[in-house]
């Protein structure tokens, strides 16, 4: 894994939250450590140490999701969504921000699991459960499925048969979803999102499944395939940190996604790094 650090002084996204949100925010989390003192117990740490204990926000950024980031043309340092959401967490807690680049899904679940990051961007999913704390979605994003343009398939629902074998990134989204879902086709992993599609062409495998922009932005780069129509799952993207950070950190970050939906920052996000087909997630309940 590559570490990349991000100076306090090169912070564009702070631009996004006002001085009033900033210091709003901390005080509605300030208040979640507070509520320890008037009980008469121990006041825990407050969100910044909770988080981010190293006096650091250790963002893992997960190159294999096209949507969330990739490698800047001009700089060769990470860009995108999660990128500008590890900036502006940082801003706000106060704390200079390093980049722990990874190129899985997996790799990013491990790093965040055993603390050597203290947080990263993931798909929900109850496999990923154990040893981390998820915030509510901020993206929705849709997982497809891609073929030969000579294939006989036409739709998601004539994936699943026996015979058919489907290649998926390890421990992606999307491989853990299919994993459950699929009864009869078979799965065939590669290590990484962006081995998918060549080793789709090179292995003569029947069915390609990736993030849909994935996809598309494949299709255009091998030709000869097309996406079947629609979506066969819809991917909660969301936040994490280590469970043993503990409740004030898991509050704190949740209540930062829901503000950065609520304030523009993720939809402006996207509308920056011209991210289509990927949509703000709702307000959490």
């Amino acid at each position: 894994m590559r570490r990349v650090r991000c100076c306090r002084q090169n912070r564009p996204m702070q631009i996004l939250f006002t001085r009033r949100r900033s210091l709003g925010g901390l005080a509605t989390i300030g208040s979640i450590a507070l509520g320890g003192c008037a009980a008469g117990r121990p006041a825990p740490p407050p969100p910044s140490a909770a988080i981010a204990p190293t006096g650091r926000l250790r963002a893992c950024i997960n190159l294999g999701n096209a949507v969330l980031a990739r490698r800047d043309a001009a700089t060769g340092q990470p860009a995108g969504v999660s990128v500008d959401l590890a900036r502006a967490l940082g801003a706000q807690l106060g704390v200079e921000v390093d980049f722990v680049v990874v190129d899985a899904a997996a790799k990013s679940v491990q790093a965040v699991r055993s603390g050597e990051a203290d947080v990263g961007f993931f798909a929900i999913d109850p496999t990923r459960g154990e040893g981390l704390r998820f915030s509510a979605p901020y993206l929705l994003i849709e997982g497809a499925y891609l073929v030969r343009n000579d294939s006989p398939l036409t739709a998601n629902a004539q994936v699943d048969r026996a015979g058919t074998r489907v290649m998926v990134a390890k421990g992606s989204a999307y491989d853990l979803y299919l994993s459950r879902e699929l009864k009869a086709a078979e799965l065939i992993r590669t290590v990484t999102s962006q081995e998918v599609v060549d080793q789709f062409l090179a292995q003569r495998v029947d069915v390609a499944a990736a993030v849909k922009q994935q996809l598309e932005a494949d299709a255009a780069r091998v030709g000869g395939v097309r996406l079947l129509p629609g979506r066969f799952m819809v991917i909660e993207q969301a936040m994490g940190l280590p469970a043993e950070r503990g409740e004030v950190a898991a509050q704190a970050l949740r209540a930062f996604v829901e503000r950065a939906k609520a304030s523009g920052l993720v939809a402006e996000s996207l509308a920056r790094h011209r991210i289509q087909g990927a949509i703000v997630a709702p307000a959490s309940a």
